[in-house]
């Protein structure tokens, strides 16, 4: 299935004991198409306040149905926060995080000097300009198979701090200014954490070689702070 929820409403992907997850969301709306307890797998997990517009999840039914019948049901009977945009039969050896080659993240960033009310929860609010050339010269820095260690969170639990960046891109849209980044997957608020120091360039407080420098060294210390999760 192909989902799509607003994390405001969401303390993340992940099922977490009292409280409201994605995760759970699904999984106590298959119960009862299913005949019983099923668990939902993820491509990835997500903070509690950050979006999805196309995440990934598939599931194992001990009943057949069609996919249009399981995405009709869920759509009825989880939160409007939460839409099933799609669903399919899958590979019985499909899974969808470890199958999952290549991931993507827009970060948004609002630099209008008043609050934009119609975006609450979704944009980070930065009411003083930033320099886009000069944080689009230092996201280039990111790009290809590097450590990423500077930018990984005290609590990550992945293995290898060593990603594959093939996309890093600033751009100025409208009041807003946009952050791309894609990946083959990413460490414990990376992005976030690539966001707050690429902001520091934006004000001018860093240079792209300064940028450069913080990610070789791999220290998280020495890094900027954590971006916002609603942008």
């Amino acid at each position: 299935m192909l989902v799509e929820y607003d994390g405001a409403a969401f303390h993340g992907w992940q099922r977490q004991k009292g409280q409201a997850s994605v995760q759970q969301a699904i999984e106590e709306a298959l119960e009862p198409l299913c005949g019983g307890p099923v668990t939902l797998h993820g491509a990835g997990r997500t903070d509690a306040g950050v979006h999805a517009s196309g995440q990934v999840a598939h599931f194992d039914s001990p009943r057949a149905r069609l996919p249009g019948a399981f995405r009709q049901a869920l759509n009825v009977n989880t939160p409007h926060t939460l839409t099933i945009r799609s669903c399919m039969a899958a590979d019985d050896d499909f899974h969808s995080r470890f199958h999952a080659y290549y991931r993507e993240y827009l970060y948004r960033i609002h630099t209008r000097f008043t609050y934009p009310a119609l975006l609450h929860n979704h944009i980070w609010h930065h009411p003083k300009p930033l320099d886009v050339a000069a944080m689009n010269a230092a996201a280039e820095h990111l790009l290809g198979k590097r450590d990423f260690s500077a930018f990984r969170a005290a609590a990550c639990q992945a293995d290898d701090p060593v990603k594959i960046l093939s996309l890093a891109e600033v751009s100025q849209a409208g009041e807003e200014i946009h952050l791309r980044i894609g990946a083959n997957a990413f460490l414990h608020h990376m992005v976030r954490n690539i966001v707050g120091s690429l902001a520091l360039v934006g004000r001018g407080e860093w240079t792209s070689e300064r940028f450069a420098e913080v990610l070789a060294a791999g220290d998280r210390t020495q890094a900027g702070p954590t971006a916002p999760a609603g942008g």
